[in-house]
């Protein structure tokens, strides 16, 4: 009897235990769901709409230097600091590159040059020949003269008379041939000068010079290697003319291409200077689209300075085109606009008003309202919550430019300063703070859930075990 007894107490010793920490758990979740909440309070500042793309750093102006010969390259020149041509030398317009063995060059100058004294000979030869043609067809002449006074008679015999005929007529022709001859040697020497200057012109194509100021980028050629130029100049060195300007080459979506227009700001930044943001503007869009997947793309060509050289070429650059900014307006964190509560923790009076402007988010409300006259486009519907004692209230406000963490609002009922909720905040066993359903630096989902759980994990009765 006594043992029953005693059994009977301890069970409602443990029942009333078990009640009271359960009523304990209760009241905390349902603390936690009426009204502790995370809140971030609205501000005034700058927010600018933006379109991310990324592209590659290019010198603003190449020049490719070839060979128009071929040959072995046999040595390099030297730059400003009297070092072998090599990458990243700094280079003046005219100076040495390259050497190419120019054996075979000269050998064929000499040639030709030889032939231009051997037309030259032939030349005088022709001239002489020509003023001894002439001598005889004047001597021809006066016989024919004195033959055709006399004219055939006795004093003259016919055969005579027709000798001098033919001698006069011969000596004519053959001044004709010595005039013709003239002829030939000139143009056999025009043919031998312009073999020298191509011979010339081939042999100082051996030595390669710079076309420009600026730094060679590339060499693709090493000492000892034989160039080979046929149909193509064979490419020798990229030279970059001027690295204190440069050009971001930038594939943009179909999508946002619309939005793009020469002088428009651009900010970007490359991985070599993480912490450092340069500038540049758009300088031409260019009309050739590329298609990758079916994604098509336009490039784009941000022009920057560089003045102290520090962009490379060639450098995965991070852009950002500002496609328009607004000053001084209330903005709010993107979190507080997705951020949804219970229907528990929304104030009575506002409850039916809460359904409502669910149902005009979902299709049935209003149509955006215009931006007033600002000259702003028209401006969309949203919704952040205010706490209200233990509960939340909704203020209707529009929505304007966005740059992905805070958001341009315009409202009324909203004022500078007014704390809006972004997350919920459940207490943890020990008394603390849990912050759930998203946070404003992170802007997460903005449920009114706590932070889920995992299903399969024993749920503890007094919080999540941490």
């Amino acid at each position: 009897m006594k043992l029953g007894l005693k059994m009977l107490v301890a069970l409602l010793v443990v029942a009333v235990l078990g009640g009271g920490a359960g009523a304990w758990w209760w009241s905390g979740r349902g603390q936690a769901a009426a009204g502790q909440f995370s809140t971030v309070p609205a501000k005034k500042g700058e927010v600018a709409a933006l379109i991310s793309a990324t592209g590659t750093i290019e010198p603003e102006e190449v020049v490719d230097v070839g060979a128009q010969v071929a040959g072995q390259i046999i040595r390099f020149g030297k730059d400003k600091d009297g070092k072998p041509i090599d990458y990243g030398s700094q280079i003046e317009a005219d100076m040495v590159l390259a050497q190419i063995d120019d054996s075979l060059y000269t050998a064929d100058a000499a040639t030709a040059a030889a032939q231009q004294q051997q037309a030259r000979a032939q030349l005088a030869s022709a001239e002489a020949g020509l003023e001894q043609s002439r001598a005889r067809f004047r001597q021809a002449e006066r016989d024919w003269q004195r033959a055709q006074k006399l004219g055939p008679s006795d004093a003259l015999a016919q055969s005579v008379f027709d000798a001098y005929q033919g001698t006069y007529e011969a000596a004519q022709a053959d001044l004709d041939v010595a005039a013709a001859a003239i002829l030939l040697a000139r143009g056999a020497i025009a043919q031998t000068e312009a073999a020298v200057l191509r011979t010339k012109r081939n042999l100082g194509y051996c030595v390669i010079k710079s076309p420009v100021k600026g730094v060679i980028i590339d060499r693709r050629v090493n000492i000892g290697q034989t160039v080979v130029a046929s149909l193509n100049a064979p490419s020798l060195f990229l030279i970059a003319k001027d690295l204190t300007r440069i050009q971001v080459w930038i594939a943009v979506n179909e999508a946002d291409i619309g939005s793009i227009k020469p002088g428009q700001p651009v900010m970007f930044t490359v991985d070599a200077f993480p912490n450092e943001v340069f500038k540049g503007e758009v300088g031409k869009v260019r009309l050739n689209a590329t298609m990758t997947q079916n994604v098509v793309t336009y490039t784009v060509e941000v022009v920057a300075n560089n003045p102290d050289g520090k962009l490379l070429p060639y450098l995965t650059a991070n852009a950002k085109f500002l496609v328009d900014k607004h000053e001084n307006v209330l903005t709010v964190p993107n979190a507080a606009l997705r951020w949804v509560p219970l229907p528990a923790q929304i104030a009575p009076d506002a409850r039916e008003a809460a359904a409502d402007g669910r149902k005009g988010r979902s299709g049935g409300g209003k149509p955006p309202e215009a931006g007033g006259d600002s000259g702003r486009p028209a401006l969309a519907r949203g919704t952040v919550w205010v706490q209200d004692g233990a509960y939340v209230r909704p203020i209707r406000l529009r929505t304007g430019l966005s740059d992905g963490a805070v958001t341009e609002v315009v409202s009324d009922k909203l004022a500078e300063g007014t704390e809006v909720i972004v997350a919920t905040v459940r207490l943890d066993r020990t008394g603390g703070s849990a912050r759930g359903g998203g946070t404003a630096g992170a802007g997460g989902t903005g449920s009114g859930s706590e932070t889920p759980t995992n299903p399969f994990v024993p749920q503890m009765p007094f919080g999540r075990r941490h």
